[in-house]
Parts: structure tokens; C-alpha cells; sequence
């Protein structure tokens, strides 16, 4: 019998601990075993570890890493051992319909939302966390995606899940409309609406200006080459309407002041999360034509995009990645308000 690994575990609020759970190995000819290199904090982690969503632990934790393949089954065919990867956080097969479509967050071939590191949230937490010694990739050739040795898995580790978040935000409207101005409103994912500026330049917005109260957020936005207002994003705020807008806020009256900031005909992408009920105002939004896309992303599908954006050099990540901390330090940095919390080995 193998001895027990440590994993990273949501206890309740406030309370994150390493426990020792069984050691993942392999379960199947087209798994693989990765050893995390580097894990960054998603910022629904940060809501969880402090008791800001309903979730009840004990539960493992992390969902954005960058590891090293160990070992390999019999059918895995796309990597090796010793392969440098991303690891997306939605556990994806690859082959089903919705695979096939792009869809690869809702899988049909594993429980609704599984993923990594998110207990009740990520399909009942049956693959683990990512902050552990080793994760178990049980679709290796549909899931994993190689990252060259020259970038920084500190960096990259946010590719699993918040930098692809933010590049979705603005990366189809920006096809639509190359060159469009875009308006981001932060505070409720910190780090998305960060990776959705860095997106946006990337991409080629011709402005792109970033509203905050935050003033540390608003540093970051503002080394990402954003117009910045550090004022709460509120409806009386008013700066003008813009053809693309991402909702970062997390709040009704923010969601409110994006949906009054966006152009007729323009699109409006929301990637705060909203538990409770949210008053929509249908008819105005109907009358001003806006498009307004709400839901998870789909982490493998548009990683390679990211990926290729970062290669070129013109994708900044390592601004975003504020706070890097050492593994053994992972429990006591967890619930710390920074941006962006990455832990590596």
C-alpha cells in the first residue's frame, strides 16, 4: 500500500490545514500523474476560505497548477515523463459531444462540474485539489496542454482557470470588433478582471479602462497599460458606455453600473458569481440590443489560446502574480488578501 500524500484542505472558514489523504495513482491506461510545480489561488478560493459562499469541508483544495508528469499509463500518447503542463481545472474526456463542441466544462463523461479543488462547487470533490503531492489527470491527452521550460511556472499556473476566465471575457467580442474599447469593472474575482485587461491589450482594445476602489489592483491595472478610475463601480458612476464590458464585481449595483456602461449592441460578459437572486433590467437591455454572457468558462478549450498570447510575449501574467509564497507556507498564506496568491515548490 502506498503511503499517504498531504493535500491542502478547506476545513471551514478560516480554517485550511494539510491533512494526509491516500497518494493518487493511476486508475486507468489514459491517466497520468503530475507532481504541482506551482498552484495559484483562483478567486473563488478566496471567497470559500472565508466563508463568503455556502460550502461545507472537509475538502481538498487548489485548481490552477502547473506540474511535471511523473508517470503515464499505457495509452496516453501525447506526453512523457518529464513533461513540463498546465493542468485545466475542469476534468474533461475529450471524446463526448460536448468535448467535440468546445464545451469541455460540461464533460458528459464525468459528474456534473468536476473539477479540481472545489468541493461542492466542482462535482463533489472526487479528483482531489491541486495543492498536493501529486494529481491524478485521468483524460492525459485531452487535458493536459505542455508549457515550455522558458516560462515561469509561477506565471502559467493561473492559465488552469482566472487567466483564461479573463481572456474569454473579452476575446470574441474583440474578433467581432477589433480594436473596440473596453471597460472592466473589479473587486469580486480581483484577479479575472486583472487577466481580462491584460486579455484586452493583448488582444489589441485600443483603450482599455479599469474601475476600482482598490488601490493596490488599480497598480497592477495600471502596469497592464489600463486608463484606471479607483472609485467603487458604482450606478452613479458614470464614465461613459463602451462596445465591450466584463463584470468583475461580484455585486448587484456593480453588475448594475457595467450594464449602464455598455454601448447599444455591445456585449457585456459577467464572470462575478452571484448566489442569491439578481433584479435584471430585461427591457432596457432589450431595447439597447446588449448581449449579456453569463457562466463558467471552458478552461481547455481556450488555454491554448492564452498559451500562445504568453509565448509571444505580448500576454502579461507575472503582473498580475503579486504574491508568490513557498509550498510549506501554503496553509497560513491561503486566506491572505493579495490579488493573486501563487504557491511553489
Amino acid at each position: 500500500m502506498l503511503a499517504p500524500m498531504q493535500a491542502l484542505t478547506f476545513v471551514e472558514p478560516g480554517v485550511i490545514e494539510l491533512r494526509e489523504v491516500p497518494t493518487a495513482r493511476l486508475q486507468g491506461d489514459k491517466e497520468a500523474i503530475v507532481r504541482p510545480l506551482a498552484v495559484a489561488r483562483c478567486d473563488l478560493d478566496y471567497v470559500l476560505a472565508r466563508g463568503k459562499a455556502p460550502a461545507e469541508g472537509p475538502f481538498a483544495l487548489g485548481h490552477e497548477c502547473v506540474g511535471e508528469v511523473v508517470e503515464v499509463g499505457d495509452a496516453v500518447r501525447q506526453f512523457a515523463v518529464g513533461d513540463r503542463v498546465v493542468v485545466p481545472f475542469q476534468i474533461n474526456c475529450g471524446e463526448c459531444a460536448r468535448c467535440r463542441r468546445g464545451l469541455t466544462g460540461s464533460c458528459t463523461a464525468v459528474p456534473k462540474m468536476s473539477a479540481y479543488g472545489l468541493g461542492p462547487y466542482g462535482g463533489g470533490g472526487a479528483f482531489g485539489g491541486a495543492l498536493a503531492d501529486l494529481v491524478r489527470v485521468p483524460f492525459a491527452d485531452a487535458m493536459l496542454v505542455k508549457l515550455d521550460r522558458s516560462i515561469d511556472p509561477a506565471v502559467a499556473a493561473a492559465l488552469g482557470d482566472n487567466a483564461i476566465d479573463g481572456l474569454r471575457t473579452v476575446k470574441d467580442a474583440l474578433a467581432r470588433d477589433p480594436g473596440a474599447r473596453v471597460l472592466v469593472a473589479g473587486g469580486g474575482a480581483p484577479s479575472v478582471g486583472l487577466y481580462a485587461v491584460a486579455a484586452a491589450k493583448a488582444l489589441g482594445a485600443s483603450e482599455v479602462v479599469y474601475v476600482d476602489p482598490s488601490a493596490a489592483r488599480v497598480a497592477i491595472a495600471q502596469e497592464l497599460g489600463a486608463t484606471t478610475v479607483q472609485e467603487a463601480p458604482l450606478p452613479s458612476l458614470r464614465i461613459g458606455r463602451f462596445p465591450v464590458v466584463v463584470d468583475a464585481t461580484s455585486r448587484p449595483d456593480g453588475l448594475r453600473f457595467c450594464l449602464d456602461g455598455t454601448e447599444p449592441e455591445g456585449t457585456l460578459t459577467s464572470v462575478g458569481i452571484y448566489f442569491g437572486e439578481v433584479p435584471m433590467p430585461l427591457f432596457d437591455m432589450y431595447t439597447r440590443g446588449i448581449t449579456f454572457v453569463t457562466g463558467r468558462v471552458q478552461a481547455r478549450r481556450d488555454l491554448p489560446v492564452a498559451l500562445a498570447l504568453l509565448e509571444r510575449g505580448v500576454l502579461d501574467l507575472a503582473a498580475v502574480a503579486t504574491t508568490v509564497v513557498p509550498w510549506d507556507d501554503a496553509a497560513r498564506a491561503w486566506t491572505d488578501n493579495v490579488p493573486k496568491l501563487v504557491i511553489r515548490r
